[in-house]
């Protein structure tokens, strides 16, 4: 199996909220997260052709930024991937029967605010970090901003976590509008074109 034959079936299985494809994460990029109110989930695909050796330095971006983590992988890779993975990693395995949970995921412990902040954009960040009361923050560059949220005991994970949840979902169905519109538009210019007059 290759990644779109896997997202085509790890796509229904993601209800409520959205679904972002390639998100930035740290120094990777997170195949699909689910984004709800309550969650972001993070899923790494791999299909038949692909390699492992990623893995070591895709699973510590995903677990500082996301609540869960799922690896989709086909079978032949369960022998070297399982021992790299923590218990709280979820499996699914794919086939051409489907996905089939190797084990669940459970909730991450590990998430930190920079990473789950560094999903956004600075100004979305310091909107947030204003909001809060800090208005020192409104100069500081991403790294800035980056390295205080390290620091700092003046913000929730949970508040901060919050924000950035429904920022990115905000953001994706701006998206979708934003393609439903350019859709429509392409078919009424489509529709135009049909009904004008053939010249001879």
């Amino acid at each position: 199996m290759n990644d779109p034959e896997i997202r085509t079936l790890l796509y229904p299985l993601l209800q409520g909220g959205v679904y972002v494809d390639e998100l930035p994460t740290g120094t990777t990029r997170a195949d699909v997260v689910h984004i709800t109110e309550q969650f972001m989930h993070g899923y790494e695909l791999k299909g038949d052709a692909d390699t492992l050796q990623r893995v070591a330095k895709q699973l510590p971006c995903y677990g500082r930024a996301y609540d869960f983590v799922t690896f989709v992988v086909t079978a032949k890779h369960l022998p070297k991937l399982l021992p790299q993975l923590p218990e709280w990693v979820g499996v699914l395995v794919a086939s051409s029967e489907g996905l089939l949970a190797h084990r669940p995921a459970l909730y991450n412990a590990t998430v930190e605010r920079p990473a789950v902040a560094a999903l956004l954009r600075l100004e979305e960040i310091k909107q947030f970090l204003l909001a809060q009361g800090l208005p020192g923050v409104s100069t500081y560059r991403r790294r800035d901003v980056l390295n205080f949220l390290r620091t700092t005991q003046l913000v929730s994970l949970s508040a901060l976590a919050h924000h950035v949840r429904r920022q990115l979902m905000g953001r994706m169905e701006e998206r979708l509008a934003f393609r439903a519109e350019r859709k429509a538009e392409r078919q009424r210019v489509a529709a135009r074109r049909r009904k004008r007059p053939k010249r001879k």
